[in-house]
């Protein structure tokens, strides 16, 4: 059984973790040298962060979320249970607090843009480069309203 909390201090090596699997297995796209620095830069802010955590039977997180005013900043999830529905159940937590969520994701992570799709969100725009000037284009993403409201259900 999953549940969702906020994170606290202890959770940051288990976070960092989950996010260099998933990011390991989706994101084969990014060059070596923008993975290391990526790497770097969430390193020194993810363990800090107010995340949302997806949290097994053992207390142990599996998944993440990070929100910003509504705007869903990062999801990832253990490699070890995609397709479990874990990320679906971050996304509807999300949704219950902002019904209009919104989201960005990297064109190139084709799972990722299926997984939002699935789960209601629809493209509201595009950028070609990412946050950090990398040549990664970013899908813009919103949650329709009635999606979001039949996930809370």
């Amino acid at each position: 059984m999953i549940t969702i909390r906020p994170s606290t201090p202890k959770d940051g090596d288990r976070v960092l973790t989950i996010w260099r699997d998933a990011v390991d297995a989706t994101h084969t796209f990014l060059t070596p040298e923008d993975r290391l620095a990526i790497d770097e830069l969430v390193s020194n802010f993810l363990p800090k962060a107010p995340l949302w955590l997806a949290v097994n039977s053992t207390e142990r997180p599996v998944a993440f979320m990070l929100l910003n005013d509504g705007h869903m900043e990062a999801l990832f999830v253990d490699p070890t249970v995609r397709g479990e529905g874990v990320g679906a159940a971050l996304v509807r937590h999300g949704s219950a607090l902002h019904p209009n969520l919104t989201t960005d994701v990297n064109e190139q992570n084709e799972q990722a843009v299926g997984f939002y799709e699935r789960m209601g969100f629809v493209q509201v725009g595009r950028s070609a480069l990412d946050g950090q000037g990398r040549p990664y284009p970013l899908v813009h993403l919103r949650l329709r309203v009635q999606t979001a409201m039949s996930a809370v259900r």
